[in-house]
């Protein structure tokens, strides 16, 4: 059994919340309302205790929609920033995130940086930290530094960071020169250059060029050079007190609706990935993808590059039940009825807990009337219970547990009626509407007038 976790802050429950309202998933305290995924966590955590003692791993998610892909990876990025870890989250898109220019994906690797102490970008506070440590490493190898000069102890920290970067320097050596440049600049306070240079080692492509020569970097950023980069990262992070690095690649199954070429540079770009993981290239990295069963199946996935199906080839021909956790494939069974419920009463208690009213909340948002709402929000989506928890919440939370709480007199089995309108719904989520009862912005609710 796993423990029961710790209660969330105010500020914490209320960023769930609200997210929930929004009808997206909150970016952390997912193990709150996590439902049935204690299956997969000894796995998963065996996973991180490898990458933390400097290997790499690598897992493919897979689920149709609304089976929880998000939420999966959002809730292991979240488990691995409390051991220290940092995380990253990539959405791949054909025309802001290709996959196949990695210099475009390490760029977004560093925006959506973030651990435990820092939010979004962390990027620039992890050099910072990484020089810090090597600072006091320096002091601590050497006590007589501590009466010794400014600019010894600069220099002992330049010697130790060049001992460091010895297998950087040997993979991309521009990175290592860029970060050798960025302490000099701190050292002698040249902050502007500091900062372009910074800019430059987290992949933007517009630092400054006067930046750049003055450290004795030419060129930009391109595909191969971004898998250096990626390696100088993991060096920074663990140098900088961070066991590793837990990146998502979300809504890999874009890739199906791009260019045929396109797609097949994007595919070669992720099995040369993940056969660099393989080879140890990466220590430190947990790379995970996510993708429905088409994108690892159908014709238009994996299955156009063989070497990267047969790296990722997994038996689900058995009772889900026994399903390998520890395979390099595993799929997210999905929500069936009790699962919602479940998944209701605790975003309820959740509410509940920082609600003006509580006791209101509670009384009205009972077990009885979660079931009749998700009953009938299932129902309006054509029986189809896996696509239901996303809105759901999002009812529940808005429409209802908010007007509880803020209007004495609401009843929402007196005063609510469930509406879905199209604008609400995802793609997916309309197609699951009934065709006997339409929802707004389907392809049936268009008149069409023909001979």
């Amino acid at each position: 059994m796993t423990a029961a976790p710790a209660p969330p802050s105010p500020r914490r429950r209320r960023e769930v919340i609200d997210a929930l309202r929004r009808g997206t998933v909150p970016v952390s305290g997912l193990d709150q309302f996590a439902v049935r995924l204690d299956r997969f966590l000894p796995a998963l955590d065996s996973d991180l205790d490898l990458v933390a003692g400097g290997g790499s791993a690598f897992k493919a998610i897979r689920g149709e929609y609304g089976a929880g892909k998000t939420f999966f990876t959002r809730f292991l990025a979240e488990r691995a920033l409390r051991r220290g870890f940092a995380a990253a989250e990539v959405q791949i898109s054909e025309t802001q995130t290709p996959l196949h220019r990695l210099e475009t994906v390490y760029r977004r690797i560093t925006e959506s940086l973030r651990t435990a102490s820092y939010p979004p970008s962390a990027f620039r506070p992890v050099l910072d930290s990484w020089l810090f440590t090597l600072a006091s490493d320096a002091a601590a190898a050497d006590p007589a530094l501590a009466s010794a000069g400014q600019a010894d102890q600069d220099a002992a920290t330049a010697l130790l960071l060049e001992r460091r970067l010895e297998a950087v320097t040997r993979r991309t050596p521009a990175f290592a020169q860029a970060l050798r440049a960025y302490h000099a600049a701190l050292v002698r306070q040249d902050h502007a250059t500091a900062d372009a240079l910074a800019a430059w080692l987290g992949g933007q492509p517009n630092a400054a060029a006067a930046a750049r020569r003055s450290a004795g970097i030419r060129g930009d950023l391109d595909h191969f050079g971004a898998m250096g980069f990626l390696q100088g990262l993991l060096v920074v992070l663990r140098d900088a007190g961070h066991p590793g690095l837990v990146l998502v690649l979300d809504e890999v199954e874009t890739l199906q609706r791009v260019r045929g070429d396109m797609r097949d540079k994007a595919f070669n770009a992720l099995r040369q990935l993940v056969d660099e993981i393989d080879s140890g290239h990466y220590p430190g990295l947990f790379l995970i993808i996510t993708g429905t069963p088409p994108f690892y199946d159908g014709p238009s996935g994996i299955s156009r590059l063989t070497p990267l199906t047969q790296r990722l080839a997994t038996d689900f021909s058995t009772d889900p039940r026994f399903d390998n956790p520890r395979a390099v494939q595993i799929r997210l069974p999905g929500f069936d009825r009790t699962a919602l419920l479940e998944l209701g009463g605790k975003v309820r208690d959740l509410y509940v807990a920082g609600a003006d009213h509580p006791d209101r909340v509670a009384g009205f948002a009972d077990d009885a009337y979660i079931t009749e709402l998700a009953d009938a929000i299932t129902g309006s989506l054509g029986g189809k219970v896996g696509v239901a928890p996303r809105i759901f919440l999002k009812k529940l939370v808005g429409d209802v547990m908010d007007r509880v709480d803020q209007f004495p007199d609401f009843d929402p089995r007196q005063h609510y009626t469930l509406t879905l309108s199209g604008t609400e719904l995802s793609e997916e989520e309309r197609s699951a509407g009934s065709p006997s009862s339409p929802v707004p912005g389907r392809a049936a609710d268009i008149d069409l007038d023909l001979p």
